[in-house]
């Protein structure tokens, strides 16, 4: 086992159990390693972190009480961090948004409640962008989160306050939200690994704000991890319906070390993105080909034209599929509608990205016509997608450079495409680390495989982790 904020989760716990470490140590460390980099990255939006010291002197106890036979929880002791849109009782819920910004969390999401039920102990929630409209994550409420390996770059979103907690070390593994790439963009940014589950498989019950038709299938709620080994384990503690979700079903979940790549089919999608993917991520990929072929995978080299402009059926899907559309959202939490005056206005309560989705709303729909077509397009593209991935998996970046500056995004849709197109196909995606280029910035690369296989997707993760290493820790901030 390395230092206790760069062990895995399943290490910790069973240095824990196994009495090697306290429950306390373990905890104070995590906490101590947020307290040093809060004011370099901003990662915790609130933290409850003298609960979590209590929680962790209970799980010290019950361990020393226990008998040699007695069972304990898989997770006893182990720190993690949540999404801040994501339920944790009585913490803040509000997705960045000002007129939420004193609402307070009645209840846990099921999915943040299964794991503090198997031992595993919340230190706060993590900052996220607002209303989780874009992959920067900023708002009014809590700010900026900064990347780890670079403060001047985002950390990424919605999901970016898990990222940066992550990837710096300062939690084991933490729980976020993939609409689009909420995942597994921050997973990438910050060089840790991110899953966004097949749907349905795990609830998205706790989530604000919350989801409809396509939207609710094309959400999903998933871990994020600085070791591999812990992306099996965490999900299948994650998994499962919860009576409240109509759309979480029992699906049965596969074992990663029943893979073999002997065989396996390896798709790659070749000019998918309007911005060219860079020379560092396109060589990370084809090492990471590289890796599997000596593994005894086949590689097949696609050409996919309707990818370059998914952008559009993908928002015009969540559009469509939109419970109550974003005007609503803020008048029912107290705020007022918004105008062109306002949103025009500067240092107002809302950030550039959700003042522009605002005035989507004010302007004139489009066309049934065009409305359908866009619909067919994504349905199409999904179809497409599914029948090139197949029982092998599909490697392609999450985004087609390293980590943008903070404010190189906005305004840009079309750098979704490469995250979104795997919402739109419904399949699971695993974001794995490659390492970092010569100017000290994560790179990686998404593993999609076919709905219901996620344990596919984790095991290329497993053995590119064992080939390249995986997440590394990023330097030291000057004291």
């Amino acid at each position: 086992m390395g230092t206790l904020t760069e062990s895995s989760a399943s290490e910790l716990a069973a240095a824990i159990r196994d009495r090697r470490v306290s429950a306390r140590d373990v905890v104070e460390a995590h906490i101590q390693r947020h307290q040093l980099l809060a004011p370099r990255i901003n990662a915790l939006a609130a933290e409850r972190f003298e609960q979590a010291r209590e929680e962790a002197a209970a799980a010290d106890s019950r361990i020393a009480a226990a008998g040699a036979d007695d069972p304990l929880p898989p997770l006893l002791g182990v720190p993690f961090t949540v999404k801040e849109s994501i339920a944790l009782h009585g913490m803040p819920q509000s997705t960045g948004l000002v007129m939420r910004r004193e609402f307070r969390a009645v209840e846990t999401a099921p999915p943040v409640q299964r794991l503090m039920d198997a031992g595993a102990i919340p230190m706060g929630v993590t900052n996220t962008s607002e209303l989780s409209l874009w992959i920067e994550s900023t708002n009014r409420v809590y700010g900026c989160t900064n990347n780890p390996y670079d403060p001047d770059r985002t950390a990424g979103g919605s999901s970016g306050g898990e990222g940066a907690a992550v990837g710096s070390g300062a939690s084991p593994f933490g729980v976020g939200s993939d609409i689009g790439g909420s995942i597994r963009v921050p997973a990438f940014f910050c060089g840790v690994f991110g899953h966004k589950p097949s749907p349905g498989l795990v609830p998205n019950t706790g989530h604000y704000p919350p989801t409809a038709g396509r939207a609710a299938e094309m959400l999903a709620t998933g871990p994020l991890v600085r070791r591999a080994e812990d992306l099996m384990p965490l999900l299948s503690i994650m998994a499962g319906p919860d009576g409240i979700d109509s759309y979480a079903t029992a699906m049965t979940i596969g074992d990663p070390a029943s893979v073999s790549l002997a065989g396996l089919q390896v798709v790659t999608v070749e000019h998918a993105s309007l911005l060219p993917m860079s020379r560092a991520l396109r060589d990370a990929r084809e090492r990471a080909i590289g890796a599997l072929v000596s593994a005894g995978a086949t590689v097949r080299r696609i050409a996919l034209k309707s990818w370059r402009i998914a952008a559009l059926p993908f928002l015009a899907t969540l559009q469509a599929s939109a419970e109550r559309q974003l005007t609503a959202l803020l008048i029912e939490a107290g705020g007022a509608a918004p105008t062109w005056r306002g949103l025009a206005r500067k240092g107002g309560p809302h950030t550039l990205p959700t003042r522009l989705t605002l005035a989507t709303e004010l302007l004139p729909g489009p066309g049934g016509v065009s409305r359908r077509r866009l619909l067919a397009a994504a349905e199409s593209l999904a179809s497409e997608l599914q029948d090139a991935i197949g029982d092998g998996v599909l490697l392609h970046p999450a985004y087609p450079r390293t980590a943008p500056r903070h404010g190189r995004t906005v305004g840009r849709p079309w750098l979704l495409t490469p995250s979104a197109v795997f919402n739109l196909a419904g399949v699971p995606v695993t974001e794995v680390p490659l390492g970092l280029t010569p100017r000290g910035l994560p790179i990686g690369v998404q593993v999609a495989a076919s709905p219901g296989h996620d344990h596919l997707s984790i095991a290329v993760a497993l053995e590119l982790e064992r080939v390249f290493g995986g997440w590394v820790p990023p330097p030291e901030p000057v004291r």
